[in-house]
């Protein structure tokens, strides 16, 4: 009965890759013991006779172990694994066994045991399995799921099957910038070993790949500490023809399917910081908790600072009781080292790149233990040893957040003064963040929070003037305009905005109305010039434009006409040689 199980169903040949709805035990709630279900609509019923472990059932390509006893009707046993003293063994949803098995087992659990009774039509049908089984016969089973293998065919197309041997740590999988450790053992399909890792394992870039394309691809479905065995595909090893003896592996014929059992021993996640990728982080060792430093924050940090060929150049916090503390977003240290603790957890250690435009740029900058040439990227080794972070402003009542939003605006104002217009910018949307919601608030409360509002709004917009961010200035200026209609700087402020962006038909509309509300405002009125000025250019350029577009179109008439005039010539006219031939006929005569 084995060899049986080992044959697809003849009597149905369809596709099991989709297991589906009809696989689900029951649609309304866990199964009880001693409780008989129908799976699906074509008659397969499962008895619950002890429950499993774990909420996991078995996927379509899974390698599943089994114990069963198989009978008929009248409680003949034709087959059972259990008087052999041999787990039966098979891949799920493959047509390797009969259709019943492949939807029954599907919906087991680890440990579980079930009576399944399945219908010929699910079975052998009408030609049975002679002798042991007649035609049309309702087959019984008693199995036990004992364990399952999890395979997975990682790129769908049957290029390499991934067989878990050994579950992994938590969630994550490698990405393609991270650093991994891995071992491995390559064969071929005679059992010859062509590759094998040193002891400690190989470590690699995952993008970079090793070995053979399947490694990194399989690397980056696999979680910390797992082992699996892949069964590779020319197209994922070495292709059709091969390969010679090289570094990292002995002959590979051509064609060879490879069996590697792999393990992702540990990795070291690389993320970019910046969107220009200026600034990389490689986490060396794993923070606690989530919470990262705000800006605001003071880091307690530990850092050997470097050159690219390794020469030191500053080293903090490694005195006793000294840690290097700073308040992050203060320019107190170089912005790629800033940008980057900023994204660090308590206790992580990280290995940070800095590009020269994220570090002391063209300057040649003499620092503690050596000089930093122009142009440096720099390299910091760094742990967070902890930090207290800014409060939020959901941690505050409302007396500190408008002291919190007061403070804010004073050294947003500070930072504007010295031409410092990004840093005074994110200082004025903190400080509008922290009263942004003040429905709570009492009326005198509000009346405050409004003026803060105002003031941060119209001074966040004057930065993003200086920043030539044109749509950021209206949309600020807008956001006073409605909390203060007559507001004469907003409506100024904006209108320079739109003048810049050449909206001037809105720019005259904000001018004209400042100007209503204060006739006598010296910057409004030089603003009115400057529009002014501006529509007198813009007309010029425009009836510039349109006189040369009239032009071309009266030359492109002109040329034309002139072409028109020809062709008619041509056909009202006889050509030279008809003339001659004319003239000819005439003196003949």
């Amino acid at each position: 009965m084995a060899e049986d199980f080992d044959l697809p169903n003849p009597a149905d040949e369809e596709d099991m890759g989709d297991l589906g709805e009809d696989f689900q035990a029951t649609s309304a709630g866990p199964q009880k013991e001693g409780e008989e279900k129908e799976i699906g609509k074509e008659g397969l019923k499962k008895k619950l006779i002890k429950a499993g472990t774990g909420w996991e059932t078995p996927d379509s390509g899974d390698e599943v172990k089994v114990h069963y006893t198989g009978t008929l009707e009248d409680g003949t046993k034709f087959d059972s694994s259990r008087d052999r003293g041999d787990p039966f063994t098979f891949k799920l949803g493959q047509g390797q066994v009969i259709k019943g098995w492949d939807e029954g087992i599907a919906t087991m659990k680890k440990g579980e045991h079930a009576i399944f009774t399945i219908p010929s039509d699910l079975a052998y049908g009408k030609a049975g399995s002679p002798p042991t089984i007649p035609p049309n016969a309702t087959l019984t089973f008693d199995v036990e799921l004992l364990s399952w293998a999890s395979v997975k065919d990682i790129c769908k197309d049957g290029g390499i099957y991934k067989k878990i041997l050994t579950e992994g740590q938590n969630w994550e999988n490698p990405k393609d910038a991270d650093e991994v450790t891995v071992k491995y053992e390559a064969k071929i399909e005679d059992g010859t070993v062509v590759a094998k890792s040193p002891e400690e394992g190989v470590e690699f870039y995952v993008k970079d790949g090793h070995l053979c394309p399947a490694i990194s691809k399989a690397v980056k479905t696999m979680k910390k500490g797992e082992k699996v065995l892949l069964t590779v595909k020319p197209q994922y090893g070495f292709g059709e023809e091969g390969s010679e003896a090289k570094e990292h592996h002995a002959v590979v014929p051509p064609n060879s399917i490879l069996s590697i059992e792999m393990e992702l021993v540990s990795w070291k996640t690389v993320d970019n910081i910046t969107d220009d990728k200026k600034v990389v982080k490689k986490v060396l060792k794993a923070g606690e908790g989530y919470e990262k430093p705000n800006d605001g924050t003071i880091a307690r940090i530990k850092y050997t600072a470097r050159l690219e060929d390794g020469t030191v150049f500053e080293q903090k916090g490694y005195e006793a009781d000294q840690l290097f503390e700073f308040v992050t977003d203060e320019e107190q240290v170089i912005l790629g080292l800033d940008k980057a603790v900023g994204t660090m957890k308590k206790g992580e250690l990280a290995l940070i790149t800095v590009s020269p435009e994220y570090g002391f740029g063209g300057e040649e900058v003499k620092q503690e233990l050596a000089v930093v040439p122009p142009n440096s990227t720099l390299i910091y080794e760094v742990e967070l040893v902890s930090f207290t972070k800014d409060k939020e402003s959901w941690d505050m009542d409302t007396p500190e957040k408008l002291e919190a939003a007061a403070k804010k605006k004073e050294d947003g104002n500070v930072l504007y003064k010295i031409g410092k217009y990004v840093r005074a910018a994110k200082k004025y949307e903190k400080a509008a963040k922290y009263i942004e919601y003040d429905t709570s608030f009492s009326d005198e409360q509000k009346k405050q929070s409004k003026t803060l509002k105002v003031s941060c709004h119209l001074n966040n917009a004057a930065c993003k003037l200086k920043l030539k961010d044109y749509s950021e200035t209206v949309k600020l200026c807008t956001k006073v305009l409605d909390l203060e209609s007559q507001n004469v700087k907003a409506l100024y402020r904006r209108a320079q905005a739109y003048i810049e962006t050449a909206d001037l038909d809105l720019a005259e509309l904000d001018i004209k109305r400042a100007l209503e509300i204060d006739p006598q405002n010296r910057e409004v009125k030089l603003a009115y010039k400057t529009l002014k000025q501006k529509q007198i250019e813009y007309n010029k350029k425009e009836a510039k434009m349109y006189g040369n577009m009239f032009a071309r179109l009266s030359k492109l008439e002109a040329m034309e006409a002139e072409k028109s005039q020809a062709e008619k010539m041509d056909v009202d006219q006889p050509t030279e040689s008809s003339g001659v031939e004319a003239m000819a006929v005439e003196a003949s005569a």
